[in-house]
Order: C-alpha cells, then structure tokens, then sequence
C-alpha cells in the first residue's frame, strides 16, 4: 500500500492541506500519514502541548470520519518541520507530499516560504501545495 503524507499546522493552510490529503490517499487508494511538527523549546511548554493534543485530536475524528487509513505523527524534536516531513516520507515511501501555502504580500511572493522551499526542492516525490481558501 502506498502513501501520502501531509504537512499538518492548525491554521487555513493547513486544513487545506488535510482536506486535499484525504482526497488524495481515496483517489489513490492508499495511507495517509499527517505530520504535525513542533521545535520544541520555551515556546512549547505545558499550554502550547495542550493545545497541540486537542488539534491532533480534532485531526484524528476528522480521519475517522473520512474513512481513510491513516498514522499521525507528532514530533516536538529540534528539527525543522521540513525536515520531519521528507524523512518520513522517505521512511514511508511516500508517492506524494501535500503541504498547505499561506497567502502573501506582493513582496512576500518574491521570497517561498522557507519550509515550503525546502519541501519542494529536496523531497524524493511529487510535491502537492494547496493554498488556503479566501
């Protein structure tokens, strides 16, 4: 069975990226892995892990829901969340990276995110992006 994983944050984007996720692993018949990365450190104490659970949470009913086979990963490990996700996707062989684009200023589209460049330019298979609806 194959895979596709997706880049998960609890903002517009990426919802957008698990909404476009589970219509890719149906089409495709295959697992969905949803990575939800953290750097840890002061920022992420007690309150910030809470919040995190809760979203994850609200991620897992919305898998069940679907009805897609799926793994959630949760890593608070230093790394930079590009990093989480091409290494799973090359651990899973992943057939395809969904990942979600914010909206940016007219300058801001000089310059791609850095994660999403990243993503795009290291990952070992196709890349989805899915922007944010307005």
């Amino acid at each position: 069975m194959g895979t596709v994983v997706v880049g998960y944050v609890p903002k517009p984007e990426g919802e957008a990226a698990l909404s476009k996720a589970i219509d890719e692993a149906k089409l495709r018949g295959t697992k969905l892995v949803v990575v939800n990365s953290h750097r840890g450190g002061q920022e992420f104490d007690g309150d910030a892990a809470r919040k995190a659970e809760q979203d994850m949470d609200a991620v897992r009913s919305r898998l069940d829901e679907a009805g897609v086979s799926y793994d959630l990963r949760q890593l608070v490990r230093g790394f930079e969340p590009a990093e989480d996700l091409i290494s799973i996707a090359e651990a899973n062989s992943a057939e395809l990276i969904v990942i979600g684009l914010r909206r940016r200023s007219p300058v801001g589209k000089l310059i791609l995110g850095s994660n999403a460049q990243r993503i795009l330019l290291d990952a070992h298979c196709p890349v989805l992006a899915v922007k944010a609806g307005d």
